[in-house]
């Protein structure tokens, strides 16, 4: 028998779902109705219904549950054995079955053994560092450009009253 926390812990929540359709609605990219789901994980990791064993996995189990759920993502991984698990939750959207209730709890078992500092704001900083890190210089200015196009007037002058607040701050 499944318990409810294991059965919590494979499916997401319902407002996750509905902000994630939202965000879509709205035209956003996949990766941001994405990030809706990944949120979802960093607070079950910060309200200690299981742990992680670093923001990476964390960030990967997030995911992998977006696919699941049917946002568009598609692999971003190197190795071909990480586009192999995205192709198998995508296509799990598309034909959805119960999840094997052993392998579930297995799954549960083990990440309820990991810590929970993972999804401590220092460890997610850093592995946002990292990851803009390895992008190129070109790749970061489009985004930004990107960004403040979206962003509209209110947004941009709320913006630009933050970044004097952040270098008063500095120097």
């Amino acid at each position: 028998m499944v318990s409810t926390a294991e059965k919590e812990a494979e499916m997401p929540e319902r407002e996750t779902k509905e902000r994630a359709r939202r965000d879509k609605r709205q035209g956003k990219s996949p990766s941001t109705q994405a990030g809706e789901f990944v949120r979802e994980e960093f607070h079950h990791v910060r309200e200690g219904k299981h742990g992680a064993r670093s923001a990476k996995q964390a960030i990967a189990i997030g995911l992998s549950k977006a696919r699941r759920a049917g946002v568009d993502l598609p692999a971003n991984g190197q190795s071909s054995e990480t586009r192999h698990k995205a192709q198998q939750d995508r296509e799990s959207a598309r034909h959805p079955h119960t999840p094997s209730r052993t392998r579930s709890r297995a799954t549960t078992r083990a990440l309820k053994h990991e810590g929970h500092a993972a999804a401590s704001h220092r460890a997610i900083s850093r592995q946002a560092h990292s990851a803009a890190q390895q992008r190129t210089s070109t790749d970061r200015s489009a985004a930004a450009r990107k960004a403040a196009r979206t962003k509209g007037a209110r947004g941009r002058s709320a913006a630009a009253r933050k970044a004097a607040r952040t270098r008063s701050h500095r120097g």
